[in-house]
């Protein structure tokens, strides 16, 4: 700034006044800075003087707290200072020189004297302080949960409570599934080689590690990742506390309570106490909690006397012994949890467990050459209580509440559950008892060994409006025969498959020949039950195009009728009557049976390994084996005009008052009423008409479908009313549940009949429960079908009216109104109206006239697809590959026909 521009010095005193002077000068003058302090522009303050008094009047402004905005030094002047945090003086001043220091703080955030973004980011003396001061209460914590923690103590683990069942009404059936089988035993009771099994099985580093392995961790994850058999991740220490406590929810704050409490007990208790702990607390499976109840289970002898071997087969359970148990756990897994693939399973791993103990120096390898056999465990024993059917009520109630649910097999062995079911008391003591009473009065192993042993029953019964399972029949007592018949067995249906090809004729139509494989809904044509159907026996089947069907070998395949009877052309109503095989297998075709696979899952039979080829034309007549209670809730779907409901027998769940399951009832709409009312009313023909009428009860609406498989290997009838779908099947079958390859045997003259259909036996036990379990009920009747689809003609049926056939093919009018006349060679009234018993022969066999009797139509599907080796189908003697309703089996009897009937009663 030039010479005289500069403000002279003031006078002492100055004060207020030179602070009025100062405000009063030109604009361009301003207030010299005090000297040191730097102003705004470089050359400011050179050469300038420092204006008396301004030092001491800022010290003791500052020490007044005025002085002037911003730190000034000028007394009370109006100087601008540079400071940033000062206050306004008395003198109004802005001084610009001596700034005022900012109050330090502890925290020092925002930053002070910083401007902008860097006032809002942390110093690093304050992201490290954070960080130590974090990692300090995460140890503080740490440490107060270590010593809060309590151990495991295995008296508390081994407390386990009931599980209590239930019946329909509320009454208690069975209290059982919770009584842990345990012993505790000390370490010396252990034997060596099954430490050593487990250590080599699950925790190489347990000798030495202090209860965490991070590196086995890592390993078991790498080994998975490679698909090899792995080492648990988890250590010994780890498990025995997981087990121990035996809450098994997998939530973070369990997790840090588990990770403490092994931290704990690795650094508290000896390795001893930890093996001991361990094998006295794991789940073997069969409800075997403990080594000591495990050797037991499985080999019938103490703990200290197992073998190696046999000490590498139980390690090998505590990687789960549901998937391990040879015997196998159908009830929670029943396609993975098999006996075969159980058994397959456990050999591995025993294997890998030997070979291992080897590696790991705690075998020698002269010692694992001894084991060169599996040592198959001992079979289930069952507890006495589960006797009956009550067993088999609680397999079928624990494997329904186990699908549906997170809760394990392992959890629900400890107890605690009250499982509310679905089971009727009084229908399940029914059904049993008409099962029994055949038993009693027909089957007879003594006197005719080699065709009444091994014979099975199995049924089950469906209500149609919820899908609860009220009864099933599961063997003649769980404690010695242990599958459920009500489950799958193997046993195919044969022609009670027939009604799921008709409902998808109506459904998708007959495909039209001119048109590609992939055709949509207008170029199909809907088919009603009065299309006709070429009904030729050895029919030559063709695909939907025209050409001839044949297997992988090139042979054709030549349909079988049931006796090789040829019924000409005939309504597909009438085919169902008599069970005629030719006109569905060629309708299936016509189809589509992946259409009729796709109506059958919606019906609700399962799409897994219980359900055949269907790229076979046998597949249309019942080559598939679903179980009863799967068998029994699709017809469950046509008594509910086309609604499915999947069956279920658990309705509530609670665990100490607590609700932990509650069923909900879903309906599904399978397909139309208008389809599942024409299917009722053809199968309810069956009944008053055809090959069903065994099944009749006078005054009741029931329709209903018999089958047998080619060779007589398996029977079956499934039948309902409006209120009740039951499925009754029968079959011969080795006993020995141990066998792999167990096989189906004839039934020709089991129970002194020539032969089997599903019209002798199965019909006759359905009949006697069902009149029973009906009795005092409603008398309900179906709904009266509406008419659909198009008259279609197929199999080289002619555009003309059907070949008569023995009995006039009935309308639907008439199935519902006319009742069978008696021929002058058969003069027994109609059964519907007399009073005939189930058992009476000569009464009920005569069928009013019906030329076939109580036979189905003969056999109606064999056991294979085509693909099993069997006899190739399609030969010039009829098909086995898939089967036929009678293609390689005896001409049974027919009532009417001169030769006698079914159960040996007078000729017709």
């Amino acid at each position: 700034m030039s010479e005289h521009r500069r403000k002279m010095p003031q006078p002492q005193g100055g004060g207020r006044a030179a602070a009025r002077r100062a405000a009063q000068q030109s604009p361009g003058r301003r207030a010299a800075p005090s000297r040191g302090v730097t102003d705004d522009s470089p050359s400011g303050s050179y050469g300038e003087e420092t204006p008396y008094g301004g030092r001491a009047a800022a010290r003791r402004a500052a020490q007044r707290g005025g002085g002037g905005r911003g730190g000034s030094d000028g007394g009370g002047g109006r100087r601008r200072g540079g400071g940033d945090g000062g206050q306004e003086g008395p003198g109004r001043g802005r001084g610009r020189g001596s700034q005022r220091p900012a109050k330090k703080r502890f925290i020092d955030y925002p930053r002070a004297g910083k401007q902008g973004l860097r006032r809002w980011m942390p110093s690093w003396k304050l992201v490290s302080g954070l960080c130590v001061g974090f990692l300090g209460l995460l140890m503080g914590l740490a440490g107060l949960a270590y010593a809060m923690v309590a151990k495991p103590e295995i008296q508390a683990a081994a407390k386990a409570e009931n599980n209590v069942y239930f019946w329909k009404d509320g009454s208690q059936m069975v209290a059982t599934g919770g009584e842990i089988n345990r012993q505790v035993i000390d370490y010396a009771q252990i034997p060596e080689a099954m430490r050593n099994a487990v250590i080599s099985a699950e925790n190489k580093t347990f000798d030495h590690d202090h209860g965490i392995d991070p590196m086995g961790i890592a390993r078991a994850v790498f080994n998975m990742a490679k698909g090899g058999e792995t080492q648990g991740g988890s250590t010994i220490t780890q498990q025995y506390v997981k087990n121990s406590r035996l809450s098994q929810e997998q939530t973070l704050s369990r997790k840090f309570e588990e990770l403490f409490i092994t931290l704990k007990v690795g650094e508290q208790e000896s390795k001893k106490t930890v093996m001991a702990g361990y094998l006295n607390v794991s789940y073997y499976g069969r409800g075997a909690s403990g080594l000591q109840a495990a050797a037991r289970t499985y080999y019938g002898k103490d703990a200290k006397d197992l073998n190696p071997s046999e000490c590498a087969f139980l390690a090998t359970l505590l990687k789960g012994a549901s998937y391990y148990d040879p015997a196998g756990a159908t009830e929670v897994d029943p396609v993975q949890a098999t006996a075969e693939k159980n058994t397959e399973r456990a050999v591995k791993r025993w294997r890998w467990i030997l070979d291992e103990e080897v590696k790991d120096g705690r075998m020698e390898q002269s010692e694992r050459d001894k084991y060169k056999t599996f040592p198959m465990p001992d079979k289930p024993k069952k507890d006495a209580q589960l006797g009956g059917q009550i067993g088999y009520l609680v397999a079928m109630a624990r494997s329904n509440f186990l699908s549906k649910t997170d809760v394990t097999r392992e959890q629900l062995d400890q107890g605690g559950y009250e499982i509310h079911t679905t089971f009727d008391k009084k229908k399940v003591d029914q059904l049993s008892k008409a099962v029994k009473k055949v038993y009693d009065e027909r089957i007879d192993p003594k006197k005719r060994p080699d065709k009444d042993t091994h014979v099975q029953f199995g049924g089950s019964s469906v209500n149609p409006k919820t899908g609860a399972i009220e009864a099933i029949y599961g063997g003649v007592d769980a404690t010695k025969h242990y599958t459920s018949n009500a489950d799958p067995t193997g046993a195919a249906v044969g022609s009670t498959f027939k009604p799921f090809v008709l409902a998808a004729a109506m459904e998708y139509g007959k495909r039209d020949p001119s048109k590609g494989p992939d055709q949509g809904e207008a170029d199909r044509t809907k088919v009603s039950p009065n299309s006709i159907y070429n009904g030729d026996d050895k029919l030559k089947i063709k695909k939907y195009n025209g050409e001839i069907w044949t297997d992988e070998k090139g042979k054709e395949w030549l349909q079988a009728n049931d006796g090789h009877e040829s019924k000409g052309d005939i309504t597909l109503r009438e085919a169902m009557r008599v069970s005629a095989n030719s006109p569905y297998v060629q309708l299936g075709m016509d189809v589509g049976t992946d259409k009729v696979k796709d109506v059958a899952i919606a019906a609700g039979l399962k799409d897994d390994e219980y359900m055949a080829n269907a790229n076979v034309p046998s597949f249309s007549i019942g080559t598939s084996s679903p179980s009863a209670t799967r068998m029994a809730g699709a017809y469950a779907t046509f008594a509910a005009s086309g609604q499915q409901r999947e069956p279920f027998s658990v309705t509530e769940v609670k665990k100490r008052g607590e609700v932990v399951y509650r069923h909900e009832v879903v309906a599904k709409s399978a397909f139309s009423n208008v389809i599942a009312d024409n299917v009722t009313d053809v199968l309810k023909n069956v009944v008053e008409k055809g090959t069903g009428t065994p099944a009749k009860l006078p005054g009741r609406d029931v329709a209903g479908k018999t089958g047998t498989t080619d060779d007589n290997l398996s029977a079956w009838f499934v039948g309902y009313t409006p209120q009740l779908s039951t499925a009754i099947s029968m079959y011969r079958l080795d006993d020995d549940e141990s066998h792999k390859d167990r096989k189906f045997e004839k039934m020709y003259g089991t129970g002194g009949e020539k032969t089997i259909h599903g019209a002798s036996f199965p019909a006759h036990i359905w009949h006697d429960y069902m009149a029973d379990a009906l009795e005092g009920q409603e008398k309900l009747s179906f709904p009266k079908p509406e008419p659909i689809g198009d008259k279609v003609y197929g199999g080289g049926a002619k555009s003309a009216e059907p070949t008569p056939s023995p009995t006039p093919t009935p309308t639907p009018t008439e199935s519902e109104t006319v009742k069978p006349t008696p021929t002058p060679k058969d003069p027994t009234p109609d059964p519907s109206q007399t009073t005939c018993g189930a058992w009476d022969m000569s009464c009920q066999n005569n069928n009013g006239g019906n030329s076939t009797g109580w036979t189905d139509g003969g056999t109606d599907a064999g056991t294979t697809d085509g693909s099993t080796g069997q006899t190739d189908a399609g030969t010039t003697t009829g098909p086995t590959a898939g089967g036929s309703d009678g293609g390689t089996s005896p001409s049974p009897d027919t009532g009417g026909n001169g030769n006698g009937n079914v159960f040996g009663g007078p000729a017709g």
